[in-house]
């Protein structure tokens, strides 16, 4: 086994090229000193070997991107290994090189799974080509897998920060500050407050713009199967591992892994992960190989991680390598100065893509918006106007139960506000030939809630 041509230095990376470890496979050493000479310079890491058994050896226990392999090689021919590769679940590049080769050999070479073959002799264009070809390969299947994941999670693109309030100002200062430092950033705040948009907007300031925007809900995936969506897991790792899998580290190598909900984290996983944070590397599950990280970590959570340490239900030492840089957002009742450019914001967002005409709301409705609690903050106002959007009229029932008494301060009188309620129910009613079910869930509230407001317009 030969040793690196040099050692792993990120910032050498000739720009436009991949920041790549690249595996040279060949028995000629006049070739291995040509490809090194040509790659080193350029890519992140070279290793070569001059046999497949020593370069299986190197591959245990190191990532590659891309294998550049000759097919005549002494023992086990680089057909064969490459083969033996793809079954184990190698999903790099392969460039096959060689000498001796014909139509047949051609096909067969393809049809194990090379990337590309070249036949020697080739120029420095000739490989240089085809490795950034390679690279774009890989990089486009990186990101169909991103944008597919997108719409099966419905997770939306980039949005506007919306608000002018002292609050959002000191918001947009903060992520203004923040973006272009390539620090772990822990997002706290109450649900629905818009951690996730923060992220993104991290991520489109940042050094890694280019890259993918990769986010996971820890909640939403089970504990059992979260190291291997994280990490990655290498072919009969665990029952039903029938083939080697990427995790989300891989698919946001060179962008942005946003951890939403990270106080959902198992304890063990925790572990994992400030590992992979402190040492810039992951070892898949299963697998003997450390895959280097350039990516940038953003972490969420409705919690508050200090009475989660001191609950014994999250690691201190993660806490404190997450809080690098934190940044608190504010509940929508502590800048309801904005509510009125929000709701113009989500009718301006939503009707066109739903179909219908816009919404007018009046003053009395305007008020009743400012004076409601929002306990399910900026996410609660979206939906509400999507729902009212549907129905054609302010759903303000919605917000009702539990809620009238607080109203005192507003400028509208509870007798507009009922009015205003009563007026929209009986339109929803209506609507559904009075079918109290179905009205019910076009409110978004309980039968129950529904026949107790009904009961009290009828004793009154």
């Amino acid at each position: 086994m030969d040793t690196p041509f040099l050692p792993p230095s990120p910032e050498r990376t000739l720009e436009g090229w991949p920041d790549w470890s690249i595996l040279i496979v060949d028995d000629e050493q006049g070739m291995l000193n040509f490809l090194v000479k040509t790659l080193a310079p350029r890519c992140h890491f070279v290793m070569s070997a001059s046999s497949a058994e020593d370069g299986a050896q190197w591959l245990r226990g190191h990532h590659v991107d891309l294998v550049i392999l000759d097919i005549s090689l002494p023992g086990k021919s680089g057909v064969v290994w490459l083969k033996e590769l793809r079954e184990q679940g190698f999903t790099g590049e392969v460039i096959l090189i060689t000498a001796f080769a014909d139509l047949d050999t051609a096909i067969e070479a393809l049809r194990a799974g090379a990337s590309d073959f070249i036949l020697k002799p080739f120029r420095v264009p000739q490989i240089l080509n085809a490795v950034k070809h390679c690279y774009e390969r890989s990089r486009l299947r990186r990101e169909n897998f991103v944008l597919r994941r997108a719409v099966v999670t419905s997770t939306p693109g980039r949005a506007a920060l919306v608000g002018a309030s002292t609050a959002m100002q000191r918001l947009r200062a903060s992520i203004a500050r923040v973006a272009p430092v390539n620090s772990t950033v822990l997002l706290q705040g109450e649900s629905g407050t818009g951690k996730e948009l923060v992220a993104r907007e991290l991520h489109a300031l940042g050094s890694r713009a280019a890259g993918p925007f990769v986010p996971v809900n820890c909640a939403a995936v089970s504990p059992e199967l979260i190291e291997s969506e994280l990490f990655g897991h290498a072919k009969g790792a665990f029952s039903g591992a029938t083939r080697a899998r990427d995790g989300l580290f891989h698919y946001a190598q060179g962008g942005t892994l946003f951890l939403d909900e990270i106080a959902e984290l198992p304890l063990s996983i925790q572990a994992a992960l400030l590992r992979a944070i402190e040492d810039l590397n992951i070892r898949p599950v299963g697998s003997e190989q450390l895959v280097p990280l350039n990516l940038r970590i953003v972490a969420a959570t409705n919690r508050q991680l200090s009475e989660e340490v001191a609950a014994g239900r999250f690691r201190k030492d993660l806490y404190f390598r997450l809080q690098v840089v934190d940044l608190t957002l504010p509940p929508l009742r502590e800048h309801k100065d904005d509510i009125a450019e929000l709701v113009a914001h989500f009718i301006a967002q939503l009707a066109p893509s739903l179909g219908v005409e816009p919404l007018t709301i009046s003053e009395p409705e305007m008020d009743f918006l400012r004076q409601y609690d929002w306990p399910g903050n900026v996410r609660e106002l979206r939906n509400l106007i999507e729902r009212s959007l549907i129905l054609g009229s302010l759903n303000v029932s919605a917000l009702y139960p539990g809620q009238t008494h607080r109203l005192a301060t507003s400028s509208a009188t509870p007798t507009d506000l009922h009015t205003l309620e009563k007026m929209h129910i009986l339109s929803v009613l209506d609507s559904v030939q009075g079918d109290k079910t179905r009205a019910a869930q076009l409110l978004g509230v309980s039968r129950r809630t529904l026949e107790r407001r009904v009961a009290e317009w009828n004793s009154l």
